[in-house]
Order: structure tokens, then sequence, then C-alpha cells
């Protein structure tokens, strides 16, 4: 039997710009292989898979790179629960429930925007900064810190940030999923940027990360003593994420747009 797969671009509300995720709906669970092969046969940095549980509103949600399962992902999750409400299989009044590795997820409209339920990952400055960190970012870092699943490092401008020329195959060998690089924003418009590198999980640079902002959130709201944030992520592609920190949980709030279907035979 065909199964319908859907590409959308989330985190933005323009057409090949955000991050690029495939949503797969599936009738029945399928297995660990079967589903990672299909996501390297993709090839973009998320491929979602879902499967109805008993509840109305309920999803079983597992993520793919085109080399390893992740534990958490923000844009696929954003895309998927998209696609739900655009196919109708939700009304778009109802909350998206998706359970996950990392719990149980939320999303729900509002307006254009939907907002997505996720844990706080915070970080704690690294008490040893990785040999090479600095040399393959081609930075001076301002600070370093760790938390479960990433290296966060700021530095000092945007300009900086932009100019990131990583080398990949240094980064790949650091034993975290990726490397979080973030500092404040030049413009009024936003209030901080990131870029995010993952080489080690099948993705040299992610174009907007969901799940780094669980961290970047927390970060900030320390520093600037504020709980909302409206931040742009500075990959080629681009993407703009609005932050809400509360306690252990972070608001991602981002758009969507549906930009392909296909048939996986």
């Amino acid at each position: 039997m065909s199964l319908t797969i859907i590409q959308v671009d989330a985190f933005t509300k323009r057409p090949f710009t955000g991050n690029p995720a495939a949503v797969c709906f599936l009738p029945e669970p399928r297995g660990e292989r079967w589903m990672q092969d299909v996501a390297r046969e993709i090839n973009l940095s998320e491929t979602a898979f879902l499967t109805r549980r008993g509840e109305e509103g309920d999803f079983n949600l597992r993520w793919f790179t085109p080399s390893v399962e992740v534990a958490l992902c923000g844009h696929a999750t954003l895309a998927s629960a998209h696609v739900l409400w655009e196919t109708g299989q939700l009304d778009e009044r109802e909350e998206a429930r998706f359970h996950t590795r990392s719990g149980l997820l939320t999303a729900r409209r509002e307006g254009d925007w939907i907002e997505l339920d996720f844990p706080a990952t915070r970080e704690e400055r690294a008490q040893e900064v990785p040999e090479g960190l600095a040399e393959a970012l081609g930075v001076l870092p301002k600070y370093v810190g760790r938390n479960a699943l990433d290296y966060l490092v700021e530095v000092e401008t945007e300009e900086i940030l932009r100019g990131i020329r990583p080398d990949f195959q240094s980064l790949k060998h650091l034993d975290v999923r990726g490397v979080i690089v973030t500092s404040l924003s030049d413009s009024a418009e936003y209030d901080f940027v990131s870029r995010f590198f993952a080489p080690g999980s099948g993705v040299d640079e992610d174009p907007v990360t969901g799940s780094a902002h669980c961290c970047l959130g927390p970060f900030w709201s320390s520093r600037l003593g504020k709980h909302e944030f409206m931040a742009y992520q500075a990959s080629e592609r681009g993407g703009v994420v609005r932050v809400r920190t509360r306690g252990s949980r972070v608001g991602l709030c981002g758009q969507a747009v549906t930009v392909m279907r296909g048939e996986l035979l």
C-alpha cells in the first residue's frame, strides 16, 4: 500500500525558506530500520513518522535524520501539527498531542502561528571546553555551556556569528548532538540570533532548530530578564521562532507552509 509523504517548510510563512521536514502518517507502526531507510532516502534534516493512538488528538511521533533517530525535534513537530490540521485529521480548534521519546508534546493554533509546548533543556557552564571546539568554529567564544543534547557557544556579535565557516569534520567528533552558536541581534526586530551545527547527527547546518530554542530561551531569559523573545536563526534559508519561557517548559511559536506531496510506493 502506498503512503503519502508531505513536505513542509517550518518556522516560516514563505516557501523555500525555514526548515523543510517530511511528514509520513502511518496507518500502523513500522520498524525502526524501515523508518531510517525512508529518512535516508528523503534526505532532509528530519522526517517525522506519525501513528494515531486510541485517544482523540493523540499520536505517536518519531523523528529521524538521514543517519540517526533523534530524541527531540521542533521543526518536524511543527510540520506534523500543520499537516494534521491541513488534512482535516484534526479540527483547527483541537490540540495536537504527541507522545515522543521526550515525553508528551502539544501543539495548538494561534491565528497563523502554531505554538508547541516543549521541555526546557537548560545549559550549565561547561567545566571543560572541548579541545578543538573554538578552532572548529573559527571564533573566540564569549561563553561555552552544555546541556544533555548540545554545546551552546555565545559569541560577541551577530557579524561574528554570520561569518562562521565551521570545520564540520572536527565538529563531527564531539560527543553531543550538535553545537548551538548564539549572539544578541543587531536588528531591533529580533532579540537574539543563532545557528546550529550537527554533523555528528548527519546535518552539517540545520536551517531552523526548534529544540535548540528550548535551551536558547532560558539562556537569554537569565541574561535579559524577560520571558518572551523573537528569535532569528541565521542559516542560508533562515527562519523565525517566537519563544516563551515558563519554568520547566518552553513555548515555541512558528508558521509553516506545505510545499510538496509525494507517494511512497
